[in-house]
């Protein structure tokens, strides 16, 4: 019996902005994908990072002298209840992911920070310089600290029916999530004839205690094994089904891919702009000024826009923001004779 021939489908390049890649933010930029997944995508791995990355945060804490969150201490200006909530903005980095122990011991007129907290070493704080408390002269705070790793918000975990406990123990609420804010934007972009392939951009903002590149690896990670159990059979090999395809369909209907037009398709620099659906505005002003293919478009500058009467900078961020969604963008020197030879040679293909 024949094994099924399956289509390929399109194999996307995922690339992070280096630009904006730092410990806290990040922008990933997935393209191309088959028209709608980029939503199915975007909105999948979004929620995963926001609900499932692991993390770790203070569950429970003992001050010395206090046995509940109504309490005030002698010689601290913050009440007990002020303290928690400044205790559950520590950002905690577990280097193993065990629970593990930290304390604070201050007294004299001081201000108490996570700075002063001494922590195991498996446990970094990152935000040092964030308020505990504030001493007087006579103040002394001691607290013990409790650290757990999990995933997603917690609340506090008081044993049932005991209202005080013997030790002492405060529970807190935990965000145990070191994301603190995901958004995604879906575009379209062109793969060859055409122009309705997804484009995703992911911006993932972290509180440093997981970068933005780690978060992403870990829920793509989730999503993979949670897939997995939804095959019945082996796993159709798209991979290597879809690389075959891209490797048979490399032709000279590109230009030079090393060169300033990418590998871009020769029809695509002769179409008239008004496919590239400008505002009314920029496109008249192209228009007057002469500007009607795609070709003459991208062989300008900046500076050559902007001398075009009524066409402001708004009007240049626009044309660069819809170039860029093909592939495209100003300055790419692009000379009609090279595009004339890329056509003969198809032509002269044809005829053979």
């Amino acid at each position: 019996m024949l094994d099924k021939v399956y289509k390929p489908l399109t194999i996307p390049t995922v690339k992070w902005e280096k630009n904006r890649l730092s410990d806290t933010l990040g922008e990933l930029i997935v393209q191309p994908l088959e028209p709608g997944f980029g939503v199915t995508l975007g909105n999948a791995l979004r929620r995963v990072i926001l609900s499932s990355v692991e993390g770790s945060a203070v569950t429970s804490i003992v001050i010395n002298g206090i046995n509940n969150e109504f309490s005030t201490i002698k010689g601290v200006l913050e009440d007990t209840l002020q303290i928690l909530l400044n205790i559950k903005q520590i950002v905690v980095r577990n280097k193993t992911g065990l629970p593990g122990k930290m304390r604070l011991s201050v007294s004299g007129e001081t201000v108490a920070r996570v700075s002063d907290i001494i922590a195991d070493e498996h446990l970094e704080l990152l935000n040092s310089e964030h308020v505990i408390a504030h001493l007087s002269h006579d103040g002394n705070l001691e607290i013990d600290f409790s650290v757990e790793t999990g995933r997603g918000y917690l609340s506090a975990q008081w044993p049932l029916n005991q209202a005080l406990q013997s030790d002492g123990k405060i529970y807190l609420d935990a965000m145990f999530s070191p994301v603190k804010k995901v958004e995604f934007h879906v575009e379209k972009t062109r793969v060859g004839q055409s122009i309705d392939y997804d484009k995703l951009i992911l911006i993932i903002e972290t509180n440093a205690a997981a970068a933005p590149i780690d978060a992403m690896h870990y829920a793509a990670s989730v999503l993979r094994t949670q897939f997995e159990h939804f095959l019945n059979t082996d796993e159709i090999p798209f991979n290597e089904i879809s690389k075959e395809n891209i490797e048979a369909d490399v032709d000279d209907t590109v230009l030079d891919a090393d060169g300033p037009t990418k590998g871009l398709p020769v029809d695509l620099f002769l179409k008239p702009i008004d496919e590239l659906e400008f505002s009314v505005r920029a496109h008249n002003c192209l228009v007057v000024a002469g500007i009607k293919r795609v070709i003459d478009l991208v062989n300008l500058t900046d500076d050559d826009l902007l001398k075009i009467k009524n066409f402001g900078r708004k009007s240049l961020r626009e044309v660069k923001e819809i170039l860029s969604a093909f592939g495209l963008q100003l300055g790419m020197n692009v000379k009609e004779l090279d595009l004339k030879k890329v056509i003969k040679k198809q032509e002269d293909s044809l005829k053979s």
